[in-house]
């Protein structure tokens, strides 16, 4: 017998709590209604029958939500969910069609800032565990909540939190904050996350900007900074860096497959961007492998000079770059500044300024784990099909939860791939919600059974 199968999810009361929860700022990166969203947080699962609290770590540090309830049947296995509550600035504001913070509901769509990420998804969590309750008066199996307010900001203080309670997060498997839904539906279940390293690249030249017209005399630091970036990858986005790739280990046969059998839509994802052809020309498998396992360098902004309308005949007196590297399983991103460092006093760039932002190592569960079966019959029967991934393409603190936790981390949620998250008019699918919040009691049932 399944008593979860035809659980009863209310819809209009997960809708009604969504649109509170995006009505709420919670911007990390302006510590914009950071506090409050925790107690509404804490408050919403109190409301679902979770028991919760808020934990704090240090003053000026985001406050963990933290939610558990024990399972009368299954008091010896444990199921964690992570999210987070903190959003991405909701800049520019003219591009939304409603207000970032409305939480206005359109047909089949929730529009706001946080609607996907990831307070659409927290939200599937806390409703799933409400629906068991009110269904079969237990959980499946003991039920914690850690729900963090800086991962938009990179998470600086997950690894303090982790180790500091590590024995109120102990668990035997984590659901992940989010996961995608394909254009056709299908849920893609994530089995791991790359890494990051974010760093700022700089030159100053001279104690002040001057006319262009003395730069047959005064070096622009903006062409030496062009002339490093440069020598730190070539056209098929290979990184040149001595040893960058030197711990990677290849995919495994397990892997490959699973790989070579991804439904990516080369021509829809195309046309999503309004872009020709992928970095090197890449098609087929190599553009798989790439969203998978591919590190990359990339310049996420360059800055020197005038950047205003019109012209301004100006020679900068500084210039900086910022350089985000996606890295994968092994490498270290310690070493890996480290490497970049060497790199570019080799190059003959020993003048040029380097700080560090973040550096994030990459995470990943094994394909062959139970864990990963439980979670793709739960998302099969919810939502039709899915598909298994090997990693997504993006990073997120998994590392520190694999490392102190040692529990297996998996990705899977409501997220549709072009649900325009971190930009203008994010949305959630109601539809997607619905599928997720049943797929969450599912796998719970799945996780408390074996």
């Amino acid at each position: 017998m399944n008593p979860l199968k035809h659980v009863d999810i209310h819809m209009e009361n997960l809708i009604s709590d969504l649109q509170t929860l995006i009505r709420q700022p919670s911007v990390s990166a302006k510590n914009e209604g950071i506090e409050e969203c925790a107690k509404l947080v804490q408050k919403l699962l109190k409301k679902s029958g979770v028991k919760s609290e808020i934990l704090r770590l240090k003053k000026g540090v985001a406050p963990i939500v933290y939610g558990e309830i024990k399972s009368k049947q299954n008091p010896n296995k444990t199921l964690m969910f992570y999210n987070h509550y903190d959003v991405q600035p909701a800049e520019p504001f003219d591009l939304w069609d409603s207000p970032p913070f409305s939480g206005t509901r359109k047909g089949n769509k929730i529009f706001g800032r946080g609607a996907t990420d990831d307070k659409g998804e927290l939200i599937t969590r806390i409703k799933a565990v409400e629906a068991c309750l009110k269904t079969t008066g237990d959980v499946p199996c003991n039920i914690k909540f850690v729900i963090e307010g800086e991962e938009e900001t990179g998470s600086a203080h997950i690894e303090d939190y982790l180790k500091k309670y590590k024995k109120k997060f102990s668990c035997d498997g984590v659901i992940w904050e989010f996961g995608y839904v394909d254009a056709k539906n299908r849920p893609i279940i994530g089995l791991g996350m790359k890494g990051l390293l974010f760093v700022e690249l700089s030159v100053k030249e001279s104690i002040r900007d001057a006319h262009s017209s003395l730069a047959v005399l005064i070096k622009n630091p903006a062409w030496r900074l062009i002339e490093a970036v440069h020598t730190l990858r070539d056209s098929n986005g290979k990184i040149l860096i001595k040893d960058w790739y030197k711990e990677v280990t290849p995919f495994s046969k397990q892997d490959l497959k699973l790989i070579k059998n991804e439904l990516f839509d080369e021509n829809d994802f195309k046309k999503e961007f309004g872009i020709k052809s992928f970095v090197g020309n890449k098609k087929g498998i190599d553009a798989k492998k790439a969203l998978v396992g591919g590190a990359t360098c990339n310049v996420a902004g360059f800055v020197s000079g005038y950047t205003g309308d019109g012209a301004k005949t100006v020679l900068p007196s500084e210039s900086l770059v910022k350089i985000d590297f996606r890295l994968v399983p092994k490498m270290d991103p310690k070493k890996q500044v480290m490497r970049l460092k060497k790199h570019l006093k080799s190059k003959g760039f020993s003048d040029i300024g380097i700080k560090v932002f973040h550096g994030e190592a990459a995470a990943r569960t094994n394909s062959s784990d139970p864990f990963v079966s439980q979670v793709k019959d739960a998302a099969n029967k919810s939502f039709g099909k899915s598909i298994l991934n090997v990693s997504n393409a993006g990073t997120g603190p998994m590392y520190p939860f694999v490392d102190i936790l040692k529990a297996p981390c998996i990705s899977i949620g409501s997220t549709y791939m072009f649900s325009r998250i971190h930009s203008p008019n994010e949305f959630a699918r109601i539809d997607l919600l619905k599928k997720m919040t049943k797929c969450a009691c599912l796998i719970m049932e799945n996780f408390g059974k074996h």
